[in-house]
């Protein structure tokens, strides 16, 4: 289990898709203009992510190198619509928030970014647990994002108001989308920076690359 483990600890903290590697960014700066509109994109993006690294894992030795893209894109479409018609059939009032970005999760480049760097690659149960490692840090993230969104600029959070508070339109727009993305990030740069400095041994430069055995054995 601890690869599992490992594989989930990845996906939200230290390859967390939104705050670290900056990917879907369309997304998660269009769709995040309140929580529950990040909490229903990532959980759509969450199940599509784990069933597809599952089914191209096992695949891997099946599918042939050279059509190996299209063969991934055609694994995410059907499990997209699946998700998008069950989303239009028992979620409509999301369904109409989310819009076209529910059927652009089939080009979404952490969907096959993960199929391509890892589900291809490895076996099926740490496929799996990749794609629900991603999916939590994209959920994470676009829920993050949302709440503080709609927070400062609608002044209620998961739809309920905050009495007293006059909301900023500014941060629901496009432009607050951008400046709350780049506040989050530069607390993660900050966070990430202390820690290396903590876990740096003596005759360290600061480079991951070249001291990460140090590293290791120091915590060990």
């Amino acid at each position: 289990m601890k690869p599992c483990v490992e594989r989930l600890y990845n996906g939200i903290v230290k390859e967390n898709p939104v705050f670290v590697l900056m990917l879907g960014m369309c997304p998660t700066l269009a769709v995040t203009t309140s929580a529950i509109n990040g909490v229903g994109m990532g959980l759509s993006s969450l199940v599509v992510l784990a069933i597809s690294n599952l089914v191209i894992s096992l695949l891997r030795k099946i599918i042939p190198d050279e059509v190996r893209l299209p063969a991934f894109i055609v694994v995410v479409a059907s499990f997209v619509t699946v998700v998008e018609l069950l989303m239009e059939a028992y979620m409509q009032s999301l369904y109409g928030a989310l819009g076209i970005y529910i059927p652009l999760i089939v080009v979404n480049c952490i969907i096959l970014g993960r199929a391509e760097a890892y589900a291809s690659k490895n076996p099926p149960l740490p496929s799996l647990f990749d794609g629900i490692g991603m999916g939590l840090g994209f959920t994470i993230g676009l829920t993050i994002i949302g709440a503080i969104r709609e927070l400062l600029g609608n002044g209620s959070i998961f739809g309920i108001s905050i009495p007293g508070y006059e909301p900023m339109a500014f941060f629901v727009r496009a432009p607050g989308a951008f400046l709350v993305l780049a506040v989050l990030i530069a607390i993660m740069n900050a966070v990430g920076i202390k820690n290396r400095a903590n876990k740096m041994t003596e005759g360290c430069d600061g480079c991951c690359a070249s001291c990460s055995s140090a590293c290791d054995k120091k915590e060990g």
